[in-house]
């Protein structure tokens, strides 16, 4: 079996668009490989974060350290 599992931690990404002449900021979180994680899940489960990668099934796990721990 071959699972790749490593730590990583949440970034978070600002940034600011102009439409029709109007300023528009936004936020964003990511963790390596481009994944995107919702707003809702990082206030509730904090930035720390454990990637598993099966390459067998193709399959992507994301679990948060503190669900880890309990």
């Amino acid at each position: 079996m071959s699972i790749r599992r490593r730590e990583a931690k949440v970034k978070k990404i600002s940034g600011k668009k102009n439409v029709r002449g109007k300023t528009y900021t936004y936020e964003y979180y990511t963790l390596p490989l481009n994944l995107y994680i919702p707003k809702s899940m990082v206030e509730k489960w904090g930035e720390d974060y454990i990637i598993e990668r099966d390459e067998e099934k193709g399959m992507i796990l994301i679990k948060s350290k503190k669900s880890e721990s309990r």
